[in-house]
């Protein structure tokens, strides 16, 4: 990595974890911070304990173990930073507005920003080199394309059935006017990364395999988090359904296995400087 962008990514990745224990840790304890119908305030709370008890304990080691010169704590850091950034959009644009407006607002700029200066500071090409031969990269794109697909094709049903019948699914509808911003994130952030990723990696180009590892770990944690809210508004008692575990819990344990692989490829004698 390049040492001035990767100061300037490693200062705003410090503010990024204190603002992402700060929002969370706020959402899970101060009283009705929240002034969301039930059923959405109920997946505030399971994707707060996830940023609380996993992404920003997790974000926090791997900038420490990035600084100290490990490639492969690079890569997740870069991936908890698009988390980030995935995250605080859904409360910025999705929560009804409440005291940690700016806070939201905050870690959206501030997220882009370090991953901006984070991803300019790593030689794609000289982490490349490092990739040992053997990797996969068939089935790992494959697994990217296919969530993509699978992801837009859903979304795309969705929105074609409400064209033709004016009928949203009773989930979103009962979520309120803003459920539909799951879709919008997932249509603008996710498909179009997992695909741009799969593509490159197939070409055996050096970005495609920091652009798979970067969305696998991201990946990974948008989708823990997405199933623990949907098992908080079960658990808390606004929804009775688990159906959505059926979709975020295979593509999570999936983007876990392939992360995985790709940072396992990494030789392990790997260094920043």
């Amino acid at each position: 990595m390049t040492p001035a962008p990767r100061r300037t990514a490693a200062r705003l990745s410090v503010a990024v974890v204190l603002l992402m224990a700060l929002s969370s840790g706020a959402g899970l304890f101060a009283h009705d911070l929240y002034r969301d119908n039930a059923l959405v305030a109920a997946r505030w709370y399971g994707s707060d304990l996830v940023t609380l008890g996993v992404a920003a304990p997790l974000l926090g080691i791997a900038l420490l173990g990035a600084w100290g010169g490990s490639r492969r704590a690079v890569l997740v850091w870069m991936g908890m930073l698009a988390y980030s950034l995935h995250n605080a959009a859904f409360y910025l644009f999705g929560a009804a507005f409440n005291s940690l407006f700016l806070v939201y607002a905050a870690l959206v700029a501030l997220s882009g920003m370090a991953l901006v200066f984070g991803l300019l500071s790593i030689d794609a090409t000289a982490l490349h080199r490092q990739v040992q031969p053997g990797l996969p990269v068939r089935w790992i794109g494959g697994f990217l394309a296919g969530v993509a697909v699978t992801l837009g094709g859903l979304y795309g049903t969705f929105s074609f059935r409400h064209v033709a019948t004016g009928q949203g699914p009773a989930l979103l509808d009962a979520m309120g006017p803003r459920a539909h911003l799951v879709a919008a994130l997932h249509l603008t952030m996710v498909v179009p990364v997992g695909l741009l990723a799969a593509s490159w990696l197939w070409q055996q180009r050096p970005w495609g395999y920091v652009w798979a590892t970067l969305w696998a770990v991201a990946g990974a944690a948008c989708m823990l988090s997405l199933s623990a809210a949907t098992v908080a508004a079960v658990v808390v008692g606004p929804s009775t359904t688990w159906m959505p575990l059926l979709l975020w819990a295979p593509i999570g344990v999936g983007c876990v296995l392939v992360g995985g692989v790709l940072l396992r490829a990494l030789r392990p004698d790997s260094r920043t400087r």
